[in-house]
């Protein structure tokens, strides 16, 4: 175990003061936070390691989303949502690409200042991008501090089983918070054959391992991905930190979905593990042909909005 880094070594002691204020300074005053949300989470501070640790110990609930940039990062915020995730899905939903792949460090950074700026109160994780983690330790390590120092994250998110325990190590060591990602793992689609469920019959001992030396690694949660439910359950109370769930059922402490399948931004066939809870490509689509028919008509901009 890595004792000094390990997110639970730190978590407060019941009774233990509260935490206080950052002591040179801490950017805009917070805004209140919404009520519900994570047991034990500052009213009105930033969401925290241990109050995630909490949420699992007492078999509570929270909420995570992608963000890539300043309005989807503040509402979300708003809204409640205890952990935002600047994915390398910013890949496929941002910059154009068919997966997630070809994005860069230098490409996440900007999107990562942007989403952690316009928060109060959720806990901010980057994922660490395909080539920038793999090569060494030293690598990993290098890259999470530039996610921390130049992208303002509190965390970073890298993909990958078992053989990335002495990486993950490496990092907390450093003071770099690890979320690790098993089960399907999008960025070694080519390796893996495609979008394909992970961890069905013998292969779900395989999962928990990967879980376990993670976890013993230092990494403070485990997220998994396209993974049977009964397996992400055996995950679940085979750890003792928060899990994550990504199609892989309710038995998770929490869930993460990528935002524009979730408000029906994205377009096309959705995965069988999204829920769409609004139609935002119909409404802006609809407000975007308004306002063309009325400048075509002459009818905007009127007297109302003319000097």
């Amino acid at each position: 175990m890595a004792p000094s880094n390990n997110p639970e070594s730190r978590t407060p002691e019941s009774g233990s003061s509260p935490e206080t204020s950052a002591p040179y300074g801490s950017g805009p005053s917070p805004a209140p936070a919404p009520s519900g949300g994570v047991p034990g989470a500052a009213p009105s501070g930033r969401v925290r390691l241990h109050h995630l640790q909490q949420a699992k110990a007492n078999g509570s609930r929270f909420a995570m989303l992608t963000a890539y940039e300043q309005y989807s990062a503040e509402i979300f915020d708003q809204a409640g949502i205890e952990v935002l995730l600047i994915g390398d899905s910013a890949s496929n939903n941002v910059f154009g690409n068919e997966s997630s792949l070809p994005v860069t460090v230098d490409e996440l950074l900007p999107l990562c200042r942007a989403v952690a700026r316009s928060t109060k109160r959720a806990f901010v994780v980057a994922d660490l991008p395909f080539g920038s983690y793999e090569v060494s330790a030293e690598q990993a390590v290098a890259t999470g501090v530039r996610f921390l120092k130049e992208g303002l994250a509190q965390a970073v998110k890298i993909e990958g089983g078992a053989y990335y325990a002495p990486t993950v190590r490496a990092m907390v060591q450093a003071g770099i918070p690890v979320m690790a990602h098993i089960g399907f793992t999008p960025q070694s689609e080519h390796a893996l054959g495609g979008y394909r469920v992970q961890g069905r019959g013998d292969d779900a001992q395989r999962l928990i391992d990967d879980a376990l030396a993670l976890v013993d690694a230092g990494a403070f949660s485990v997220l998994m991905e396209m993974v049977p439910a009964e397996t992400a359950a055996a995950v679940d109370a085979a750890i003792k930190v928060p899990t994550i769930g990504i199609g892989a059922g309710n038995q998770t402490t929490g869930q993460v979905l990528v935002w524009q399948d979730m408000a029906g931004l994205r377009g096309g066939k959705m995965a069988k593990f999204v829920k769409q809870y609004a139609n935002l490509r119909e409404i802006l689509g609809e407000a975007a042909r308004t306002y063309a028919d009325e400048v075509r008509s002459g009818s905007f901009p009127g007297p109302e909005h003319s000097f």
